[in-house]
């Protein structure tokens, strides 16, 4: 880089000065080339590193306020303890379930050959049951103590050279019915990570592959994962993909104002802390698919809005027992029996947040 600053300083004053030249018409002396002895030009071994972005991707969020709002939906809930199907609980009614979602995300470490980001996060969700009083403990509990999670992620970038990158994103939740003055054990917490290698092969397109650790499908299971990133010529249309987590086609009106339709895959396994229910001991599989529309635009400089509407689609629902928190992996193809086989219905649903980006 050094280089180019010096050429351009040197371009630069030798431009000026026969500008001026031309335009006073003035008869100067022979310039004096000595002032230029102390311009250095960088080593030619300087190490380029790639970056993290690619043209006409959104904003990272650096801050975010935001309130998520789901319409009615109804629960059915069977106890199975042992596989063996004990209680079939009357159906609850929720008329819905809403709460805020708070995140921060903050770069610790921001260099051409490694950026280091801390985070945290915070979301609450709280249910309205229509049918108050009926046999179904999880639904009761759920209405009278609602599901938050709140956790810290870390986030580490290395490019290797122009093209080549690594990338780690790791976290820590504690998910449950629990309250601030009533706050779970951290021995409950679930963790998550992913790693991936990637290519950024041109300023319009990335690409990336990697191994996860996740409980968006409820439970913990280990996932191949995808990064595909890209934007056309126009900077007009482009992808945003981390899948199975997440995929979005990125309508670009400008570069204030953007268009993603796609789908996002959330969840956890949330601890009924507090609730009574037919086994001690029990977490709820919780994972949903967000099929969506967001639309993102910036009120002013750094400050952005961000508004969705789509349809929750239930991917799990059910319920383990685990003593004392002791994980297990049933993955996609293990036959353990379930505690609770749980079911909800689909409604629409609609979020907004308020968002401080990264320039």
């Amino acid at each position: 880089m050094r280089k180019y600053l010096a050429f351009a300083a040197f371009t630069g004053l030798a431009f000026g000065s026969t500008w001026a030249q031309v335009d006073s018409l003035a008869t100067e002396e022979e310039e004096d080339y000595s002032l230029y002895d102390n311009v250095s030009f960088a080593d030619a071994g300087t190490k380029a590193y790639c970056t993290n972005k690619i043209e006409g991707l959104s904003p990272s969020k650096l801050i975010s306020v935001g309130y998520d709002y789901q319409l009615g939906y109804n629960l059915t809930s069977i106890n199975t303890p042992g596989g063996q199907v004990q209680d079939v609980y009357e159906q609850a009614d929720f008329a819905r379930s809403n709460g805020m979602r708070l995140a921060l995300n903050v770069p610790v470490i921001s260099r051409n050959d490694l950026i280091v980001q801390l985070g945290a996060n915070y979301w609450n969700q709280g249910y309205s049951l229509e049918n108050e009083g009926i046999d179904n403990p999880i639904a009761a509990g759920l209405a009278a103590n609602g599901l938050r999670t709140t956790g810290m992620n870390l986030t580490v970038f290395k490019p290797f050279d122009e093209t080549r990158f690594f990338l780690f994103q790791g976290s820590g939740d504690l998910n449950g019915d629990y309250s601030f003055s009533d706050i779970m054990p951290l021995k409950y917490t679930k963790y998550s990570a992913a790693a991936l290698y990637g290519k950024r092969v041109s300023d319009r397109k990335m690409w990336g592959w990697g191994l996860a650790r996740t409980y968006r499908v409820g439970e913990l299971n280990y996932i191949p994962i995808l990064l595909y990133n890209s934007t056309n010529l126009a900077n007009t249309w482009g992808t945003e993909v981390l899948f199975p987590a997440r995929a979005h086609v990125r309508r670009t009106f400008n570069p204030r104002s953007m268009l993603f339709m796609g789908y996002e895959l959330e969840g956890n396994s949330y601890r009924m802390y507090r609730s009574s229910v037919p086994q001690n001991d029990l977490e709820i599989r919780r994972g949903e698919l967000r099929f969506r529309f967001v639309y993102e635009r910036s009120l002013k400089d750094f400050i952005w809005l961000s508004a969705q509407v789509g349809y929750r689609y239930n991917y799990s629902f059910d319920a383990d027992v685990l003593p004392e928190g002791q994980e297990f992996f049933r993955g996609f193809f293990g036959d353990q029996p379930l505690a609770m086989e749980q079911s909800l219905t689909n409604p629409l649903y609609f979020n907004i947040s308020l968002n401080l980006v990264s320039p």
